[in-house]
């Protein structure tokens, strides 16, 4: 639920930004959002019941001061419906619209042994040969996977990993 919340939000923000041509000042303005309400003061003031909303209002706008004003609605209607805990989703999914509009795809990649720049860079060309985009490339180390790798690019996988390929000879073997 939260989710597809965040989702719509985002969403909501993104089409207003592309009409506006501000996609990099929404961009800000949501992580701006998002970082104000990491203070647990502010955040235990928005989301308190005892305090009327008018009240909440004049600290946001004090705290959220410079964004753009459709911004700071969003920032008023995530206080009325209590959903400030989905501002960190909003920001992550807007983030993910906006580069998908500008053709920019983000892949997650795991591999058994750290890999240094020259290999970052050459799976990076590879993986954008694949899917056709711009990759932006975040790795992590998993010794499990025993060699190869394991990428995840949108809704695509590509395992490579040895520990997948042993398993799939075992399932073999044994039939």
């Amino acid at each position: 639920m939260a989710r597809a919340s965040a989702r719509r939000h985002a969403q909501a923000a993104f089409q207003i930004a592309l009409e506006q041509n501000e996609l990099d000042g929404w961009r800000g303005d949501l992580e701006v959002i998002s970082e104000a309400v990491k203070d647990p003061f502010l955040l235990s003031f928005l989301e308190s019941p005892k305090i009327h909303f008018a009240e909440k209002e004049r600290i946001l706008r004090q705290r959220l001061e410079g964004i753009n004003p459709l911004a700071m609605n969003m920032s008023f209607l995530l206080v009325a419906k209590r959903r400030l805990g989905i501002v960190e989703e909003i920001v992550s999914e807007y983030g993910r619209l906006v580069d998908e509009y500008r053709g920019i795809a983000h892949a997650a990649v795991v591999t058994a042994v750290p890999l240094d720049e020259n290999e970052k860079d050459r799976l990076t060309h590879r993986l954008s040969d694949i899917v056709g985009k711009e990759i932006l490339l975040a790795s992590q180390v998993d010794p499990s996977i025993i060699g190869g790798l394991v990428a995840r690019v949108g809704d695509k996988l590509i395992d490579g990993s040895t520990k997948s390929r042993l398993l799939a000879l075992k399932e073999s073997l044994m039939r």
